[in-house]
């Protein structure tokens, strides 16, 4: 007699369970994509494909408006760039003010926060003042001040009563990108005390009162306490004011127009006038890529002395 062995045949009670898992991932996949779509054509059309253009008619004589298409010149842009004295005025005067409204202005917002961070009476009320010029659109604030600098102006006519000849803030060469400086120190500073003050708020109150027990002074507690505390906030400061200094544009713009003799003219007010008043579109793209490869390098050697220090420490 015959004995007939079967088969073992097991069915797999996973399968419908993994097959319904990779199809719920992958319905989640087509979600995300659906909804990241639109982001992505924003950042393609305004991010992506200007800096691609960028890179292409820096080496071509490309005007914003011209009959004749626009043909390869190879670096004629960039040697002419490098021979134009407003191009070294405008890196100059760059330069000039990142170096001085970097410090200036991360140290008065930083004076800010330590002081409407102390537990007083009314400092919500000076919170909202001292960060109401941030919210304020930066041509309001610049024709306000542009009134201000008038020989005739209010600086001018308080100056006059404390005995002081004031100066023609913005028609004199030496003072114009100094009034600048100024404006521009006061209408941000808003911005970046509030970064202080969430940096100083993650510091524990613990450390305070321990060396208030152990006899340490105001300043000692801020240079052993504070300022430590404030690493990575001071960090993220002073890369963001740096930016922003490299972008001045709208200011000068409204005040000044570069003048007088250039002495406000800065790399993106010379790119933008040279893109659409002279309509030099080629000649604008390599003052931007320039400015592009400035920043970049301003920033990356930046962070890497700051966090150097950090390692040291």
């Amino acid at each position: 007699m015959t004995t007939v062995v079967k088969p073992d045949v097991r069915v797999d009670r996973h399968v419908p369970t993994v097959r319904a898992g990779v199809a719920g991932r992958s319905k989640e996949a087509s979600v995300a994509l659906l909804m990241f779509a639109p982001a992505a054509v924003l950042i393609a059309t305004f991010l992506i494909v200007p800096i691609g253009l960028t890179f292409v008619l820096a080496f071509t004589n490309a005007r914003l408006v011209s009959p004749e298409p626009a043909q390869f010149v190879g670096v004629d842009n960039f040697v002419n760039l490098f021979t134009d004295d407003t191009f070294w005025a405008s890196l100059r005067n760059t330069i000039i003010f990142t170096i001085v409204i970097v410090p200036f202005q991360s140290a008065l917002a930083l004076v800010l926060a330590l002081l409407v961070n102390s537990r007083v009476r009314g400092t919500t009320f000076f919170r909202t003042v001292y960060f109401l010029p941030v919210v304020t659109s930066i041509v309001v604030v610049s024709m306000l001040w542009l009134f201000l600098y008038q020989k005739d102006g209010l600086i001018n006519v308080l100056l006059s009563k404390a005995g002081i000849q004031g100066p023609d803030w913005l028609g004199d060469p030496h003072w114009a990108l100094f009034a600048i400086i100024l404006m521009s120190a006061w209408q941000a500073m808003g911005f970046h005390m509030i970064i202080w003050l969430a940096g100083l708020q993650t510091i524990p109150e613990e450390l305070y009162e321990a060396a208030a027990l152990d006899g340490a002074t105001r300043w000692q507690q801020f240079a052993h306490i504070t300022w430590p505390g404030l690493r990575q906030t001071r960090t993220f400061i002073l890369i963001t004011i740096t930016i922003a200094a490299f972008g001045l544009f709208s200011q000068v713009n409204i005040m000044t127009q570069g003048g007088p003799i250039n002495s406000t003219s800065t790399l993106v007010f010379q790119a933008v006038r040279s893109g659409f008043q002279q309509q030099q579109t080629g000649y604008a793209s390599a003052i931007s890529l320039v400015f592009f490869v400035l920043v970049l390098v301003v920033t990356l050697l930046q962070r890497f002395v700051t966090r150097d220090k950090e390692a040291r420490r």
